[in-house]
């Protein structure tokens, strides 16, 4: 690719970027709500719960423009290369850290990955559920160890929980239209594993703090187990 094409290509990155920010604050009006902390460039993996395809797109959207430039998505590659448009979109516009869930495909270790992103100054945007939500009834599913293992390797990064309530309506599986619906995205306090803490005591940690920014959190109904992951 000629420079030219790579500059008209990052061209058209830019401003679809600015289209798909643009249109989710259209849709859902989206709100975010700085609860545990301020919208400050520090660096941080921001953890959320996952229930729709668009959810890592409000949570850039509800970032000050300062800090979307230097924050990045993990995101599945088996999802987001299946056909030039997603490539197009994940690669170029969101510039997300690809990672394959499964071995098949996979080209490197996903924790190197997204350890190599926090070394280049990223901040990062992650689903510790590891796949979407579809339970109506469970507001989150058993955490996996991404989020542990990151904070172990890289604990000078602040970990913050991130709850995004209402885009599962907004933009339900299988649909390609969305629904006009309010959306919030509330940042809470930021985290890290502690000195001598262990893998199951922290996630039962960051699972509280994702409980507590829930708009009613006081039922909580998610399976106390967790689940450990190779990322």
């Amino acid at each position: 690719m000629n420079a030219i094409s790579r500059h008209a290509r990052a061209f058209v990155a830019k401003h679809t970027g600015h289209a798909i920010v643009f249109f989710a604050w259209l849709v859902t009006a989206v709100r975010g709500i700085w609860a545990g902390c301020e919208p400050v460039p520090d660096q941080r993996v921001y953890f959320a719960n996952h229930t729709s395809n668009g959810d890592f797109v409000l949570i850039w959207a509800a970032l000050p423009t300062r800090l979307r430039r230097r924050t990045r998505a993990v995101a599945a590659a088996d999802y987001w290369l299946k056909n030039k448009l997603r490539a197009f979109i994940g690669r170029d516009v969101f510039n997300t850290v690809l990672i394959y869930r499964g071995e098949e495909g996979r080209d490197a270790d996903p924790m190197e990955k997204i350890t190599e992103a926090l070394d280049d100054g990223s901040s990062l945007i992650i689903f510790p559920e590891g796949k979407r939500n579809m339970e109506p009834d469970v507001p989150l599913l058993p955490l996996k160890s991404g989020i542990y293992n990151i904070s172990r390797k890289r604990p000078g990064v602040e970990m913050v929980p991130v709850w995004i309530e209402n885009l599962n309506h907004v933009l339900p599986k299988g649909k390609l239209v969305p629904l006009p619906l309010l959306c919030t995205v509330t940042f809470g306090t930021p985290m890290r594993v502690e000195e001598g803490e262990e893998r199951e005591a922290f996630l039962a940690r960051a699972r509280d703090a994702l409980h507590a920014l829930r708009p009613c959190p006081e039922a909580p109904q998610t399976p106390l187990e967790t689940e450990e992951t190779k990322a």
